[in-house]
């Protein structure tokens, strides 16, 4: 499916939510719109079975909400870090009754028949792969969000499911929200007049990483197998736990850990796809570490009818607009800013507000439905690769040093060829 086609798709979807806004219009405090659809009704015994690679941070998270599921059992956790394996397999059987068990190669993993579905939760550099191999495997997918590490990637996920059938979710939490759901039916529905500009950003304090020499890796870390695409280079504790975000080789800087999800919700709401033309402005200012992303960064996504601006900061308490991580949504008729504690509308007498609502179970429980019902998740891999596909044109535009003109339809960068070779 290509862009023009998808967006035709999520059109249908957009005048659904107006129409049930508009049914929702005049409502104040407490406005809440399309609930977070629950898992379908499951016999007895039909138990989906879950395996989970990468189970530190967020992929325990997730392995530990599955747990909680009365109809999913977390059957296999994979990492390349022993001490977090059996971490996540005694807090898992805290809640499941029963330990999961565990592989160190996710292989394993995808040639067990019982397993029904994949959690993809390692470093970006891993995403594609594991969740090609697995569509190849005959497993539906969790993969989180950005969903690839390059443009290329992207486009070849988004193939792997298509062509095998498998359904493929990917994490953006926001899409299974019931309060971000409603804000952008308030967008599309007009209670804000025309839109013809969104601000997405993250300004908070990231901790510096320093530089640290490289050496063995620790006992009972497979470094090799963390690499995997990477190129192969000896261990280096900054470019490990947490701090490979902060590295081009395996991850996407500030834009991927938190813009994919904050720009997936601004291009929702505009009803965009991808810009066709793209500009950056930034650095490391602040931080005098080993860092390679930008730790300062504005972005300006330019498309055919709106204007998308993104900005972050790891060096600064003071946000955009009150708000430390949000989306702007400016109308001719006001402004909506919905962030993870709720949303409000601005600039008008009669002011809407919503509450915070239910991420992140909301999300994994929209995936098991899917997954029974082989209807399309909340947020597909196609959405992800769209969303994702910002964050990587921002930090090509950054890292070109200039402005770049993006055709969506062929997905590159017409003659740049500077600019292709970072796709």
């Amino acid at each position: 499916m290509n862009v023009d086609e998808f967006l035709r798709q999520d059109c249908n979807r957009r005048k659904f939510l107006e129409n049930s806004a508009r049914n929702a219009a005049g409502v104040a405090a407490g406005f809440v719109g399309l609930g977070a659809a629950g898992t379908a009704g499951a016999t007895p015994g039909e138990r989906i079975n879950a395996g989970v690679i990468g189970v530190r941070s967020q992929g325990k998270t997730l392995a530990l909400h599955l747990a909680g599921m009365p109809d999913v059992c977390v059957r296999t956790v994979c990492d390349v870090h022993e001490s977090v394996v059996e971490e996540t397999r005694r807090e898992a059987a805290e809640v499941q009754g029963s330990p999961p068990g565990s592989v160190g190669d996710y292989r394993r993993m995808l040639d067990d028949d019982e397993i029904d579905v994949v959690v993809v939760a390692t470093p970006d550099h891993w995403h594609a792969q594991m969740v090609e191999d697995a569509c190849a495997a005959g497993k539906d997918v969790y993969v989180e969000a950005p969903v690839s590490h390059t443009v290329s990637e992207g486009v070849r996920i988004c193939e792997a499911a298509r062509e095998t059938g498998r359904i493929v979710q990917c994490g953006l939490q926001q899409r299974s929200g019931a309060h971000f759901r409603s804000a952008i039916e308030a967008v599309c529905s007009g209670e804000i007049g025309t839109v013809r500009l969104a601000k997405a950003w993250v300004v908070h304090r990231r901790k510096p990483i320093g530089r640290k020499a490289g050496g063995p890796a620790p006992d009972g870390i497979d470094y090799t197998a963390w690499l995997g695409p990477a190129a192969e280079r000896e261990f280096t504790p900054n470019r490990f736990h947490h701090n490979w975000q902060w590295f081009w080789e395996y991850g996407s800087g500030e834009l991927g850990a938190w813009g994919v999800h904050l720009l997936d919700v601004a291009r929702w709401g505009l009803g965009v796809g991808l810009p066709v033309r793209v500009s950056a402005t930034g650095g490391i200012h602040h931080f005098q570490d080993e860092r390679e992303t930008p730790d300062t960064l504005s972005v300006q996504y330019s498309f055919p009818q709106a204007s998308l601006v993104w900005e972050h900061r790891q060096w600064s308490n003071h946000g955009v607009e009150g708000r430390s991580a949000a989306v702007a949504f400016y109308g001719d008729n006001g402004t909506l800013i919905v962030d993870r504690g709720g949303w409000k509308i601005y600039g008008r007498r009669d002011s809407l507000t919503a509450d915070s609502s239910e991420l992140q179970g909301a999300h994994l429980r929209d995936f098991v439905r899917s997954v029974r019902t082989r209807e399309a998740p909340s947020a597909t891999i196609e959405i992800g690769h769209l969303s994702t596909t910002l964050c990587h044109l921002g930090n090509i535009a950054y890292r070109v040093g200039r402005e770049v003109t993006f055709d969506p339809a062929g997905m590159n960068f017409g003659w740049d060829g500077e600019a292709n070779s970072l796709l």
